[in-house]
């Protein structure tokens, strides 16, 4: 039996002048806005990981009831030696459940842009699975990056992307991102990604203005992360969290509302914002199954089969690599 080996990140995330340039650019654009990965230092990754727990918000219980009931007969279709890659891996706490029921994995790979919520992750990870060779990877998972080498040649690769992190992206955008995790899944490959289903509205509002205030917290965390890495200036209590549904986009939107006028400064530069403007900081799309296998099909995947909670409230989508033809 092979030790995973000791504990190493391969970084690949932006570099800063990146990272600021995005910045500047969504805020000079109308509407103002900000790319939701800048949620994820250390701060945020917690307050994530408080959302799933919070009782208005449903994802994280149904689909880890959804990945209970079907992953016993997954993995026995996946076999031993699967290599695990998991972009915006967070605490990874849904993937414990497959890689219980997965036979001799070869690999985990956990993908996030806050390397200190990733180290710990993976330590918590390793101890758990001591055999388990664990290949953290501090990246942009928006970006193409390359995978690290494992110790044990993996028969195939899956590619586990639970959550709603697809319906954060408008649809060319997550075309281009399922398109990177095909890739990434290569010949052979699956790609099981989460998806949120359109429900009732109300539903979706208050899973996104829970009444204990943490999904706030995570929305004003943004600008306490963009005034400690970026030179902002932000008064978080000028602003306030907005989230509700935009029927026509099929969306949840996430907006930081000005309280007052005032002028902030971020990244060497001035903005300028009056009462009532908005910060668009979020998008969750909710799709129907017609909608999400068409924007699969265009980023040359197949859905081979969909898992859905008795209540309809969210799917898992199990893709594969589409054939030409398919294409």
């Amino acid at each position: 039996m092979i030790r995973a080996r000791a504990a190493f990140v391969t970084r690949a995330a932006p570099a800063g002048d990146d990272a600021r340039a995005e910045i500047l650019a969504g805020l000079r654009s109308e509407p103002k806005q900000l790319p939701s990965k800048f949620f994820y230092d250390a701060e945020g990754s917690r307050l994530f990981d408080e959302i799933c727990e919070q009782p208005e918000y449903y994802l994280p219980r149904v689909e880890a009831s959804i990945l209970r009931e079907r992953m016993p007969a997954f993995a026995r279709e996946m076999g031993p030696r699967v290599a695990v890659v998991e972009p915006g891996s967070g605490a990874s706490t849904k993937t414990l459940i497959l890689l219980d029921a997965l036979d001799s994995p070869a690999a985990y790979v956990p993908v996030d842009i806050s390397e200190s919520h990733l180290v710990l992750a993976a330590e918590r990870l390793r101890e758990r699975y001591p055999h388990l060779e664990v290949l953290p990877v501090c990246a942009d998972f928006t970006r193409p990056f390359r995978l690290p080498p494992s110790a044990v040649a993996p028969a195939r690769t899956l590619v586990f992307f639970p959550g709603s992190t697809i319906g954060n992206f408008l649809a060319p955008q997550a075309i281009e991102l399922l398109a990177n995790l095909r890739r990434l899944a290569g010949q052979g490959g699956v790609v099981l990604i989460g998806a949120d289903l359109r429900k009732d509205p109300a539903v979706l509002e208050r899973a996104y203005n829970d009444a204990a205030g943490v999904t706030a917290a995570f929305n004003l965390n943004i600008l306490s992360h963009l005034n400690r890495e970026y030179g902002g200036n932000f008064d978080l209590a000028a602003f306030r969290h907005r989230a509700f549904w935009n029927d026509a986009a099929s969306r949840i939107e996430m907006h930081l509302e000005s309280t007052r006028d005032q002028v902030v400064r971020v990244a060497g530069e001035r903005f300028t914002l009056v009462r009532g403007e908005r910060i668009w900081t979020e998008s969750c799309h909710k799709y129907t199954h017609e909608q999400f296998s068409r924007m699969a099909a265009r980023a040359g995947l197949g859905i081979r089969d969909a898992w859905v909670d008795p209540q309809k409230l969210f799917s898992l989508q199990v893709a594969v690599v589409a054939t030409t033809a398919q294409r």
